[in-house]
């Protein structure tokens, strides 16, 4: 008679295992998967704010100016340098300060970093935010991709020891397939994630120091050029690393620089200028 209630005992103790163990990997794959998409989203709202935005074009004039005298006095226009109003001889218009012109966009990018591929537009003063973002974002999928397939991977070699031995042999195939997957998967997050972070701590110091890389590479051409008579670097006024940041980022909490939301322009050093220079031409 113990026989039989002590069969039932231990069928219901592996049903409730079991259970256990289903409920238990039901919510961890819910809360994974609720995360991930939550950073794919956030990623491509970031991805589509750097390519939908104004990276801070300098808006053309309406009518042509002649730049003929302007332009035979290279000198008065080389003493300004970077930190004074320039002529773009390929735009026909006044740049502001720390304007560069673009091959691509074949336009004046206020503080432009770089064209970037990714986004197919320019990195500059109005799109660096969301550019940088959807760095951080990519990273943080990278990252975590990573983290699911190493635990993923973990978990099945441990179910394997603890049970199902016999069935090795029939789903070898499978097996390899799914061994396959995960170094694939493993592999292409290592790669995007060192990527994408080099280029996300790269913006951070490019920020930090007040110097976008085509102004770092020019400081460093002027630095090696011989009988140079003017400042081999261009001087800024000395800002907190904070401001600097919050340049980018906006003055709001520290906790809406994660979020792709518009934020108002610097007081000081900011984007409203007019069209014209004070130039005596």
């Amino acid at each position: 008679m113990c026989f039989p209630a002590y069969c039932v005992c231990n069928a219901f103790k592996q049903f409730a295992t079991s259970t256990i163990i289903a409920v238990t990997l039901r919510v961890w794959c819910t809360l994974h998967g609720s995360v991930f998409n939550i950073i794919l989203l956030l990623l491509l709202a970031c991805h589509s704010k750097a390519v939908f935005s104004d990276p801070g074009m300098v808006p053309l004039p309406e009518t042509a100016i002649d730049f003929s005298d302007l332009r035979s006095q290279s000198s008065r226009l080389n003493d300004r340098g970077c930190e004074g109003w320039t002529v773009c001889s390929r735009c026909e218009t006044y740049r502001p300060p720390r304007a560069h012109h673009c091959r691509v966009c074949q336009r004046c990018i206020r503080r432009m970093d770089h064209h970037c591929p990714w986004i197919n537009n320019c990195v500059g003063e109005l799109n660096q935010k969301y550019f940088i973002q959807f760095l951080f974002y990519t990273g943080m999928a990278s990252l975590y991709s990573m983290a699911l397939v190493v635990s993923a991977w973990v978990w099945r070699i441990r179910s394997e020891r603890e049970g199902d031995g016999d069935k090795g042999e029939e789903e070898a195939p499978s097996k390899h397939l799914i061994v396959a997957h995960y170094i694939i998967l493993l592999v292409e997050s290592i790669l995007f994630g060192v990527f994408v972070l080099v280029i996300f701590y790269d913006q951070l110091v490019s920020i930090i120091t007040d110097e976008t890389p085509i102004e770092q590479m020019r400081n460093r051409l002027m630095k090696d050029k011989p009988n140079n008579t003017h400042p081999t670097h261009i001087t800024h006024t000395r800002k907190p690393k904070i401001a600097l940041l919050r340049e980018v980022f906006g003055r709001g909490s520290i906790i809406c620089w994660l979020f792709p939301l518009h934020s108002s322009p610097p007081s000081v050093g900011g984007i409203s200028y007019s069209a014209l220079p004070d130039y005596d031409v």
